[in-house]
């Protein structure tokens, strides 16, 4: 099997093949459509005199340059989808060299008050999200990020099977990646669907018929002016009546008009990314459940939102100079269009927003997808219902290089807790976040940075990082036991695994002491599980009495005045502290 970096540079390859057959297949449908406009140019001046064949010669010039047109346009649209399928490929192959901080990293969804996210990186610069995320849309990418924060801790296996095989669906989600590049949205997707569900139709039931038969009569009227049997006022006085009905509704339909041609990109690249979903063969339960969303229809939904955005294109046509004041005069263009678009709104606004959530839904998965695929040595967890919480070998933090990395095996039981000890920068709070993101992305259904993973589901909920707050008035102390008030509420409530990383770093020795020893024995007494790192030792006596704390250290040696970690998770008490070496070495104190 290729390894993902010689698949990516075999795509490349591929694509720039093909990108250079397109762009000689643009040259040449630019000189055919310059050649067209030469030859009926001359043939409109050469035959002047003859009215007949000038409006002829003017409609074939007409109907063929905008063939030429919209076939130059597909073209263009094929050359940017190969353009979006080279990055791709040159972005997966940058993040394999961990060169991924160009990315987007979701700032956004940084939240102090959230169960987990703030405490191990999940968002913001150089963290998980922006090691992880390949979504195209923001709605996708508020999809994935809810995802990865929702702590939902059910259908864990239908989620594995479901990104396994997506995993081994390049080809779909490259090409559905970049079709979503494509889109230009100048209006949130959310905005589109509210507002198609509150529209209010302005156009009369008459316009059902009306304009068909207007443009049968503007046709009979065209052909016997050019036959010379009605003097040319009829047909001015024809087109004017036209103009008239037009101008009545013009206001409004140049509204519709206005807000559809800013949707229209959204909807034009949205069917073809039905279109992709429906056409796949999804074998996982997972998968096809979103699919069959989609299929529940007496039309394909790809094809009904291209109808749609073909309207609104027609729409559109109005704008064009002269030809689109010919066809609204004698057509009543604008209202048979404004019409179609309102019937078809009405008959499916409340579609929509299911095709959108089935867009966003592969939008998201597709990032993990593409993770599990660049991480083929990872581990999906073995999910179980038992009493071991998690049981990993060769576990290790997901964004540390392979290369440096060393790995760590444990097993944690329910009801039981760890106190882990250690000097500083011994491995401590990587380890919390390491154990805290496999929990994480177990229960979103991706594979864990380790050999082996054997889990039983369950929520996180951290304590590592507080902050305190000058505009909330709040001191770090307070912050800190608010964080713990909030952790204390929720485990009434449910299970959680809970992580701590040095509490009561906001008082003094002793205060800390006791209070942190209270503490441990609260949530061992309210039969949770989790892990709590510290400095303070005696806090390791908890054990003595609970025989479910269990302590565990990272070690540090000083070794020829030089200080050495080997990051290895141990069973014990650390023994060698390494702050006073520290504040020696650097200068800080005198020796």
């Amino acid at each position: 099997m290729k390894s993902p970096l010689s698949v990516y540079q075999d795509k490349i390859e591929q694509y720039q093949t093909a990108l250079s057959s397109i762009k000689k297949k643009l040259f040449a449908s630019s000189m055919l459509r310059l050649a067209v406009f030469l030859v009926f140019a001359f043939l409109v001046y050469y035959f002047f005199g003859n009215t007949s064949l000038v409006l002829l010669f003017i409609f074939l010039g007409i109907a063929g340059f905008l063939f030429l047109v919209s076939r130059h346009t597909d073209l263009q649209q094929e050359k940017e989808k190969l353009k979006q399928l080279i990055a791709l490929n040159e972005t997966e192959i940058k993040v394999l060299q961990r060169d991924f901080h160009h990315l987007p990293n979701g700032k956004e969804f940084v939240n102090p008050q959230h169960e987990f996210s703030q405490d191990i990186d999940l968002f913001g610069d150089r963290s998980f999200f922006q090691y992880l995320n390949r979504t195209a849309l923001a709605s996708g990418k508020q999809k994935l990020a809810d995802l990865l924060s929702s702590n939902d801790i059910h259908q864990i296996k239908e989620k594995q099977e479901g990104i396994q095989e997506l995993a081994e669906k390049i080809d779909f989600r490259q090409e559905f990646t970049a079709i979503a590049n494509m889109v230009k949205a100048k209006i949130k997707s959310s905005i589109i669907l509210d507002w198609l569900n509150d529209y209010q139709a302005f156009v009369p039931s008459i316009f059902k018929w009306l304009p068909q038969v207007f443009s049968i009569v503007s046709l009979s009227l065209l052909i016997a002016l050019s036959l010379d049997y009605i003097h040319w006022w009829y047909f001015a006085g024809w087109f004017a009546i036209g103009w008239l009905i037009i101008g009545r509704f013009s206001k409004k339909v140049n509204e519709l008009s206005h807000y559809l041609g800013e949707v229209q990109n959204t909807f034009q690249q949205y069917h073809l990314l039905l279109e992709l979903i429906e056409t796949a063969t999804f074998e996982a339960e997972f998968n096809q459940e979103q699919q069959n969303r989609i299929h529940d229809e007496q039309k394909k939904a790809s094809l009904l939102l291209k109808e749609f955005s073909k309207t609104i294109d027609a729409l559109e046509r109005k704008n064009v100079l002269f030809f689109g004041q010919a066809i609204s005069g004698f057509m009543l263009w604008d209202l048979w269009k404004a019409y179609e678009l309102e019937q078809w709104m009405n008959q499916h606004y409340n579609r929509v927003e299911n095709w959108f959530e089935v867009i966003d839904f592969f939008d998201a998965y597709n990032s993990l997808g593409g993770f599990a695929f660049n991480h083929q040595q990872y581990t999906f967890p073995k999910i179980q219902q038992n009493q071991v919480i998690l049981k990993t070998t060769e576990a290790v933090h997901p964004l540390i290089n392979p290369t440096d990395a060393v790995t760590n095996d444990y097993q944690i039981n329910k009801e039981e807790f760890f106190i882990i000890t250690g000097a500083n920068m011994a491995g401590k709070s990587t380890f919390l976040r390491t154990v805290s993101l496999q929990i994480m992305m177990a229960n979103v259904g991706l594979p864990v940075c380790a050999k082996t993973c054997e889990y039983s589901p369950i929520k996180l909920i951290t304590s590592m990082r507080t902050v305190d707050s000058l505009a909330d008035e709040a001191s770090y102390f307070y912050s800190e036991l608010s964080r713990l008030k909030f952790i204390v509420d929720e485990i009434k409530n449910d299970e959680y695994f809970i992580i701590l990383d040095e509490i009561l770093k906001g008082t003094n020795s002793t205060d800390k002491a006791i209070g942190s020893r209270k503490f441990v024995e609260k949530l061992v007494n309210s039969h949770s599980s989790g892990i709590i790192a510290t400095h303070d030792l005696s806090l390791c006596e908890v054990a003595k009495e609970l025989p479910q704390v269990k302590n565990h250290y990272f070690d540090a040696e000083i070794i020829n005045d030089e200080l050495h970690f080997d990051y290895r998770f141990k069973d014990g008490i650390c023994q060698n502290m390494n702050a006073s070496f520290l504040l020696r070495k650097m200068n800080i104190v005198d020796s």
